[in-house]
C-alpha cells in the first residue's frame, strides 16, 4: 500500500520536475532584484503570467475513493484545485465559523481597534446608520492612535466599495468616509469600483436606484493585520443585526491575508479614487472605466488582477520546493487545512470561481451530499444542468418570500420575491419531471423579522458525517454572480475535526429554520404569482 501523501507532497506533486527545475534555475536571478511595490522579485514575472487564465476544460470523475479517510483521500479528491488556483496551507485551529450578525460586527470592531499595520475592507457599500458610524469611529480611533505613537504612522486603511451603490443619495458611503479621508489623507485610501458596462447613454438613462443592476463590486473581505473575515455580508446595519449571512474568521493567516490585501489593492488600482473634496480621479496611467475604451479597461484590469492570482501561485511553487529540500515550516500535523481563493470577474474576462464550482458540482459523486444555499435562488443554466445531472444528493436552501431582502419593497422591486417563487417552482417542477425528488430537495428558510442572505455550500464525502469542504464568500450561484459582478470566495478543505464540526453545526443551524418544499407549497394563496411577474422573471433573473 502506498504511503499517505503529505500536504507538502501534494503541492509539489502537481508541478512537473521539468518545471520545478526551471523555477530553481531562474530563482537565483530573480531574487537579486526587488520589486518596487512589495520587495518580492517573484512579481517580476507578472507580464508573463498575467495572460495565464486557464480555459474551461472537460472534467472526469476523480480516481480516488470518495469515501477515503485521512490525508491521502482528501489530497486525491481535491488535488486538481491546487493545479488551478493558489493553495494556502493553514492550521485548522486558526479558522473559526461565526454564526450571527452580532458576532460578525463585534469581531470587526475589536480587530479594527487593535490593528497596527493595515485595515483592508471590501464591500458593496457602507451604510449610514449608527452602527456603521461606530465602525467608522473605530477606524478613526485606530488611525489616531497610530498617528500619535509614531513619526511615520504604520497603520494604513484601504476601503473598496462599489461606485454606484456607494454614491447613492445625499448621505452615502462617500460622505461617511470623507472625514477620515480629510483628516488622515496619507493613511487612508477609498476606492470606488465602476463597472465598464455602465457607460454612454445607458449611464444617463438608468435611474440611480437601478444602475447597480448593470454590475457592481460585490466582494466582501474584511482584513485586520494578518487576520481576515470572508463573508457575504455588507457593511450595513441589517447585516449587523437581523440579516442572516455566513462568516468565516481566519486568524494569524498571513499568506491568505496578504493575498486578499493584494487583490483588493489591484481592484482599487483600476477604480476611481475618492478625494478629500468628494471628487474622484483615476490613478495615473489607468483607463477610465466608463469614459475610456471598454476593451482597453477590461484588458488592463484583468492583467492587474491576474498578476495577484498568478504571482501567488508562482510564489507557492518556489516556496514549497524550497520547503521540500530544507524541511522547514510547520509540522504536518498543524497543516491540516487548505484555503483556495476563487475569483470571478466575468466583465474583465476572469472566471476562476466559475470553473472551480463547475468542477466541484461535476465531481460530486453518488453517496456524496451537497448542501447548497443562496439568498437569491437563481442557478445559472450550467449549474442547474450539473445539479440535475449529478449523482450526489442535494439539499438546496433558499429564502422564503417573507425573508427575501426585497419583501415589502415599493415599485418593481416589490415583485422580486414573487419572481423568486416562480423561479423556485420552475426548478421544483423540473426536478419532478426528471424523477429526481429523492436526490434533489429544496428548502425554504423562515425566521420572523429577519432576512436571509447566506450563500455557499458544504460538501460531505461518501461515508462521512461531517463536511470536509465548504465554499464561502460573495457569489450567489446566479447569473449576476457569474456574469455581471466582481466576486470572491474561498474553498476550505480540511481534515481538522473541530473545524469540520463547526461547519456541520453552521449548516445544521441554518437548515433547522427551514421547511422542505413540496408541490403543496406552491398551491398556497401567498405563493400565487401574477402573470406580469412571470413575464418579467427572465429579466429579473439577469439583473437581480
Amino acid at each position: 500500500m502506498a504511503a499517505p501523501m503529505s500536504w507538502r507532497g501534494l503541492v509539489h506533486s502537481v508541478y512537473s520536475p521539468a518545471i520545478a527545475g526551471v523555477f530553481t534555475r531562474i530563482s537565483d536571478r530573480l531574487f537579486r532584484v526587488r520589486d518596487r511595490r512589495r520587495g518580492s522579485s517573484v512579481l517580476l514575472l507578472a507580464p508573463l503570467l498575467a495572460e495565464m487564465d486557464p480555459a474551461p476544460r472537460r472534467t472526469s470523475k476523480p480516481t480516488g475513493s470518495a469515501g477515503a479517510q485521512g490525508t491521502e483521500g482528501l489530497s486525491t479528491h481535491f488535488r486538481w484545485m491546487a493545479e488551478q488556483v493558489p493553495a494556502f496551507r493553514v492550521p485548522g485551529a486558526h479558522i473559526h465559523i461565526l454564526t450571527s450578525p452580532d458576532q460578525f460586527y463585534q469581531a470587526m470592531k475589536a480587530r479594527i481597534k487593535t490593528a497596527r499595520r493595515r485595515v483592508v475592507m471590501a464591500s458593496l457599500y457602507l451604510g449610514t446608520g449608527q452602527l456603521e458610524q461606530e465602525l467608522v469611529e473605530c477606524m478613526e480611533e485606530a488611525l489616531q492612535h497610530s498617528k500619535e505613537n509614531s513619526l511615520s504612522p504604520e497603520l494604513k486603511v484601504s476601503i473598496l466599495l462599489d461606485y454606484t451603490r456607494g454614491s447613492r443619495g445625499q448621505i452615502n458611503s462617500r460622505t461617511m468616509l470623507l472625514p477620515l479621508l480629510q483628516r488622515f489623507t496619507s493613511q487612508m485610501r477609498v476606492s470606488l469600483y465602476h463597472t465598464p458596462d455602465l457607460r454612454g447613454l445607458l449611464r444617463l438613462l438608468v435611474p440611480q436606484r437601478f444602475n447597480e443592476t448593470i454590475g457592481v463590486q460585490h466582494i466582501k473581505v474584511y482584513l485586520f493585520d494578518d487576520s481576515i473575515i470572508i463573508s457575504g455580508a455588507n457593511l450595513s446595519d441589517s447585516y449587523f443585526t437581523n440579516r442572516q449571512d455566513r462568516y468565516v474568521l481566519l486568524e494569524n493567516c498571513r499568506e491568505v491575508a496578504d493575498f486578499f490585501s493584494d487583490l483588493v489593492e489591484a481592484v482599487g488600482d483600476v477604480s476611481l479614487q475618492l478625494q478629500p473634496d468628494d471628487s474622484v480621479t483615476m490613478l495615473e496611467g489607468m483607463v477610465h472605466p466608463y469614459k475610456g475604451n471598454r476593451q482597453d479597461f477590461s484588458a488592463v484590469a484583468r492583467k492587474r488582477i491576474m498578476e495577484v492570482v498568478n504571482m501567488a501561485h508562482m510564489r507557492q511553487k518556489l516556496q514549497h520546493r524550497s520547503e521540500d529540500s530544507e524541511d522547514e515550516g510547520m509540522s504536518e500535523g498543524e497543516e491540516d487545512t487548505w484555503v483556495f481563493p476563487l475569483v470571478q470577474m466575468k466583465p474583465l474576462g476572469i472566471q476562476v470561481d466559475e470553473q472551480v464550482t463547475q468542477r466541484l458540482l461535476t465531481d460530486a459523486g453518488p453517496e456524496s451530499t451537497v448542501y447548497l444555499t443562496s439568498g437569491y435562488f437563481n442557478l445559472t443554466r450550467a449549474y442547474m444542468r450539473l445539479v440535475l445531472g449529478a449523482g450526489a444528493s442535494y439539499r438546496i436552501l433558499t429564502a422564503s418570500p417573507e425573508v427575501n431582502g426585497f419583501f415589502g419593497a415599493k415599485g418593481v422591486a416589490g415583485a422580486i420575491p414573487a419572481a423568486y417563487i416562480h423561479i423556485a417552482r420552475q426548478f421544483y417542477n423540473q426536478v419532478c419531471r426528471m424523477g429526481q425528488q429523492e436526490r434533489v430537495h429544496l428548502h425554504e428558510y423562515h425566521r420572523s423579522q429577519w432576512t436571509f442572505h447566506a450563500k455557499g455550500l458544504w460538501y460531505y464525502l461518501q461515508g462521512q458525517n461531517r463536511p470536509c469542504l465548504t465554499l464561502i464568500g460573495s457569489p450567489n450561484f446566479g447569473y449576476r454572480s457569474v456574469h455581471r459582478d466582481l466576486e470572491a470566495q474561498i474553498a476550505i478543505v480540511t481534515e481538522n475535526e473541530e473545524l469540520q464540526s463547526q461547519l456541520q453545526e453552521e449548516q445544521e443551524m441554518l437548515y433547522q429554520r427551514s421547511t422542505e418544499v413540496s408541490s403543496s407549497t406552491f398551491q398556497r394563496p401567498d405563493r400565487h404569482v401574477k402573470l406580469w411577474v412571470k413575464l418579467v422573471t427572465p429579466l429579473i433573473k439577469n439583473f437581480f
